[in-house]
């Protein structure tokens, strides 16, 4: 006879994201990993949970799609501490990229050109987007094609800080383009860092030899 749990006793229902763990894995074996990623080897379930339990840990699924699956003795609720403090951190640096804007005529001179292209680079390596907006004067909005030549131009020029992330499009009387940098945020912040831990450290080995 089936033995069901009192309501008092009813833990948490896992979310539907979840990985399956310890008797809610239920195939005859699995290919068992360790607590310290050591390969283990196919054993039968009963084997890898009484492991787990041993060992006074969790059993969790990790690769349910293999044959057999793939399950690891591992701490469940650190796992998704972890994970959701890295969910937190990747929504972090996605609120904090800024969209920054440079705006270019379509007959801009090659100092004023090469000048925002510049200021450009410096947005994508702090992390942040770059919006390229072309704004079309009188008769140049019947020469579309050539404000996609200068976006690509820029596209090209700032290819190796960013990716193109929205191709050339007309906006109203413009012609607009976005930039994605190749570094998020807290990569771009924390080799800023570095570079002036560098920079500070060199400068103190100079002074030193001076003296």
């Amino acid at each position: 006879m089936l033995q069901t749990k009192s309501p008092s006793s009813r833990v948490e229902e896992p979310a539907i994201s979840d990985p399956r763990t310890n008797d809610r894995i239920r195939v005859p074996e699995v290919r068992l990993v360790g607590p310290s990623g050591e390969q283990v080897g196919v054993v039968p379930i009963d084997t890898a949970l009484r492991l787990a339990a041993d060992a006074d840990l969790d059993l969790v699924e990790v690769a349910p799609n293999s044959k057999p699956p793939v399950a690891k003795i591992m701490d469940f609720g650190k796992y998704k501490y972890e994970a959701a403090q890295k969910q937190k951190e990747a929504r972090r640096n996605q609120a904090n990229t800024v969209l920054k804007e440079v705006r270019f005529r379509l007959k801009i001179d090659k100092h004023d050109y090469e000048t925002k292209t510049k200021r450009a680079i410096g947005f994508l390596e702090q992390g942040d987007k770059v919006k390229a907006m072309i704004l079309f004067r009188g008769r140049e909005q019947s020469r579309p094609e050539m404000g996609v030549r200068l976006l690509q131009q820029f596209a090209e020029a700032v290819a190796e800080f960013g990716v193109v992330e929205s191709t050339p499009r007309i906006d109203g009387r413009n012609m607009v383009m976005v930039i994605a940098p190749h570094k998020n945020k807290s990569e771009a912040k924390a080799e800023q860092n570095a570079r002036r831990a560098e920079e500070k450290a060199t400068r103190k080995a100079e002074k030193s030899s001076d003296e």
